[in-house]
């Protein structure tokens, strides 16, 4: 089979990371466990991407250093784990990840607006209800080239020769840790420390991206909830996790669900009356709402907040003014510092209804009685976009509030408390049920803030393997947000230099950054068209950040510039 032509996502800018020590989730099936990783043939990069139009809502840009913009001095030193020698070669099976994803997303029965260009191919925003659009669509023309599968296969030897002395280069320390592996073939073609936990930073990303779409599914949507109070006027919004939750048609995320929509709902249950009274149950979160070994400039630095269960927008206190920084390149935001209040009030205020008649509470449990507006009966509910656009999202612009929620729904997909030690857990548990070495993995977040986090780079190929030989059809949805070289997300502004270049346009990767980390994993399309997946962490950075990412991209670069045989 041919590969793919995957078409990639517009300009978007990052969210750096950042965080400290909290306990490690239980580990999975190890490495001799699990059984065999089957073979990759999927997401196509091969030349570089063709004129098309642009998001003006998503703007590329580089990852930050830490919290505060700045390096945040050094952290703690990894466990030092010794490696294991190269894992066998994986079995072959050819697949088609284009066709792949668009089976799970008919299967689903969604319409998925993405980021960027593909936007004007799939379809409007959330408010476009047209059944036919009024003038026939162009076809697209292929943004990334197709690989090609019978491209000579780069050989171990031809790989080291290549990669050996770039590892080695001091703007990455002396812990870097690196794995790469034909895609085609499963085969591993270079490992150093291949197998060791190492601090992966906003590459954490892709594991909870994985495993919330193998928890929940792509198509599942997450509910926010009206119920009536225990007592005459009261109106109790439940939150279920939806970070992207708007007040009205203005919000930050374009299709989300929105607060006027439920308020419309509850007072056509309520027989036009309005309620006096609005409680927020935040009940299905639990544990504290800032990770407890964050930094402490998480709540302030603009790309972190308190995770609960109700939100509106991300947690951005000014959104018009979030969307015009966002538009110039500008990704933080100031966060409130209780979402939940914040979304409780604007509901409120929907009703005309001062911040006073707002507070915390629990729904009331529905009794026998079906009279609208008894206790606990439900008065309205929205429901956010699909998981695979909020996957889409999370890639895309490495946004952390929405990668906690996800992280979230993990955990209460597997019956675990939706908390930070709960939700690791539970993506720990996900990926041993996915056949990934679990015991290579522990997370204490899922936004990769936290600097106890620890992936080894085996895993994550192999998890870029399993999302694409169709085994499980639904994880390819992790494809669409991936950064492309020189042209959209956090790589936007990276291999344009001589030593790099080689890599824009074939190179399509999440990247990682806090001080002192820098990580990469991803796709790269070699000269001869082979694809192969690769994944470079480095946690013991001597300098800035700048120097480290260069030697990153001189390292994937290298990979897509020569055949290595």
């Amino acid at each position: 089979m041919v590969p793919p032509v995957f078409p990639a996502t517009g300009p978007v800018g990052p969210a750096p990371t950042s965080g400290i020590p909290t306990s490690p989730a239980p580990a999975g099936p190890s490495r001799e466990q699990r059984p065999a990783v089957q073979e990759y043939a999927g997401a196509a990069l091969g030349g570089p991407p063709t004129a098309g139009p642009t998001d003006p809502t998503a703007p590329a840009g580089p990852d930050r250093l830490g919290a505060g913009g700045s390096p945040d001095g050094p952290i703690s030193a990894p466990p030092d784990a010794p490696g294991l020698t190269a894992p066998a070669p994986r079995r072959r099976l050819p697949v088609v990840l284009a066709v792949v994803l668009l089976l799970v997303l008919a299967g689903v029965g969604v319409a998925v607006v993405r980021p960027g260009p593909v936007a004007d191919w799939l379809g409007g925003g959330a408010e476009d209800t047209r059944a036919e659009p009024a003038a026939p669509e162009p076809s697209p023309s292929a943004v990334l080239a197709g690989a090609d599968p019978n491209a000579p296969e780069p050989t171990p030897d031809g790989v080291r020769a290549a990669l050996d002395p770039l590892v080695g280069a001091a703007a990455l320390g002396d812990r870097v840790n690196v794995s790469v592996a034909d895609a085609v073939t499963g085969q591993s073609l270079f490992g150093r420390g291949a197998d060791d936990g190492t601090v992966p930073a906003s590459v954490t990303k892709l594991v909870t991206g994985v495993t919330v779409l193998a928890a929940r599914g792509p198509g599942y949507r997450i509910p926010t909830r009206a119920v009536a109070g225990a007592n005459p006027g009261e109106v109790v919004i439940v939150g279920g996790g939806d970070p992207t939750l708007a007040v009205d048609k203005n919000g930050f995320y374009p299709g989300a669900a929105r607060l006027d929509d439920l308020a419309r709902q509850v007072e056509q249950a309520l027989g036009g009356a309005k309620p006096t009274k609005v409680i927020i149950d935040g009940s299905l979160y639990s544990g504290p709402g800032l990770e407890p070994g964050w930094d402490e400039d998480i709540p302030t630095g603009g790309y972190g907040s308190p995770i609960t269960a109700l939100m509106t927008d991300g947690a951005r206190r000014d959104v018009p003014q979030a969307k015009r920084d966002h538009e110039a390149g500008n990704h933080a935001a100031e966060r409130v510092s209780e979402p939940d209040l914040t979304a409780g009030r604007a509901f409120a205020r929907l009703f005309g209804l001062p911040n006073s008649a707002v507070s915390r509470g629990t729904a009331p449990v529905a009794g026998g009685d079906a009279t609208a507006g008894a206790p606990g009966s439900e008065l309205g509910k929205v429901e956010s976009m699909p998981l695979v656009r909020l996957v889409d999202i999370m890639i895309t612009d490495s946004d952390n509030i929405i990668a906690e929620a996800l992280a979230r729904q993990v955990a209460l997909a597997r019956d675990k408390p939706g908390s930070f030690v709960g939700a690791g857990a539970a993506m720990d548990e996900v990926a041993g049920e996915l056949g990934l070495p679990a015991d290579e993995l522990s997370l204490a977040d899922g936004s990769g803030l936290s600097r106890t986090n620890r992936i080894s780079p085996s895993l994550l190929t192999d998890l870029i393997t399993l999302a694409g030989n169709g085994s499980r059809p639904e994880l390819a949805a992790i494809f669409g947000g991936l950064p492309v070289a020189a042209w959209s997300g956090t790589l936007g502004d990276r291999y344009e230099t001589a030593g790099t270049e080689a890599g824009a346009g074939v190179v399509r990767a999440k990247t990682g950054t806090l001080s002192s980390v820098n990580a990469i994993a991803g796709l790269v399309t070699t000269k001869d068209g082979r694809l192969l997946t690769f994944a470079v962490l480095t946690d013991r950075v001597p300098g800035g950040s700048d120097p480290a990412r260069v030697a990153l991209d001189r390292i994937a670069a290298t990979l897509a510039s020569c055949g290595c045989r």
